[in-house]
């Protein structure tokens, strides 16, 4: 069984600026991608190497995951409360400040230093990531979910941001960038109520949905077995 998150399951994502929304070469981005802002992230911070599995949620939880399966599996069936609650727990076991990634955060881990499409370039191959269907709604992945780590990592050394899960974040949701933090920090203010920011697209979905600036939203108490979750430690608590 896999145990709390151990020193080498996180990555020191380093301070730095980049664009982040819908790019123009992009033929699928849509209005809840822009417009295209620059984000500054000033100070560095470490996140999760792969999203939390099954096992963690079980040690740190002291309970079966909602979904129980293979251990090495990421753990869906989370609402966005209790992935919340999961960093609690885990800042408590630890006395370092765990939480969900800001949007901002999350984009800019997966852009890798990225300006296209995906982080590796403007397509997209099965060997990438875990997603089932190609454009033309031919079915080319494994049509489940694939054990976290089963993909190579990015350029930050983050693996899996892409495909597999679709991934909570603190935000919530706001049908736009009009006035979004410039700085890497959540946009808490004016947001859907009860709405949450979903990234990553999932291993059940097309590869439009797998693009770095994809977004979108789900309930926050959506239970949905395709939806996980990974987390951003602080440096003190």
């Amino acid at each position: 069984m896999d145990h709390a998150p151990s020193t080498s399951d996180w990555i020191k994502i380093p301070a730095g600026r980049f664009w982040m929304g819908g790019i123009e070469d992009d033929k699928f981005v849509t209005s809840v991608e822009l417009p295209r802002h620059e984000v500054v992230i000033k100070t560095s911070f470490w996140i999760s190497r792969l999203p939390v599995t099954n096992g963690q949620w079980n040690t740190v939880m002291n309970s079966r995951s909602p979904l129980p399966t293979n251990d090495r599996l990421p753990v869906v069936g989370v609402n966005w409360n209790e992935a919340m609650d999961y960093c609690d727990r885990l800042s408590q076991m630890t006395g370092r400040l765990h939480r969900l990634p800001s949007e901002a955060e999350w984009e800019y881990v997966c852009r890798g230093g990225s300006i296209t499409i995906f982080p590796h370039g403007n397509d997209i191959s099965p060997e990438h990531a875990n997603y089932y269907y190609d454009e033309r709604g031919k079915p080319v992945g494994p049509g489940r979910l694939s054990e976290a780590g089963s993909y190579q990592p990015n350029a930050f050394g983050v693996s899996d941001l892409l495909g597999n899960v679709c991934e909570w974040v603190i935000d919530p949701w706001h049908p736009h960038f009009i006035d979004a933090p410039c700085d890497g920090s959540a946009w808490t203010e004016a947001g859907h109520e009860g709405r949450r920011v979903i990234r990553g697209g999932a291993w059940d979905h097309l590869p439009r949905v797998l693009r770095s600036s994809w977004r979108d939203w789900a309930p926050e108490n959506a239970r949905w077995d395709n939806l996980g979750f990974r987390v951003v430690r602080e440096e003190v608590l």
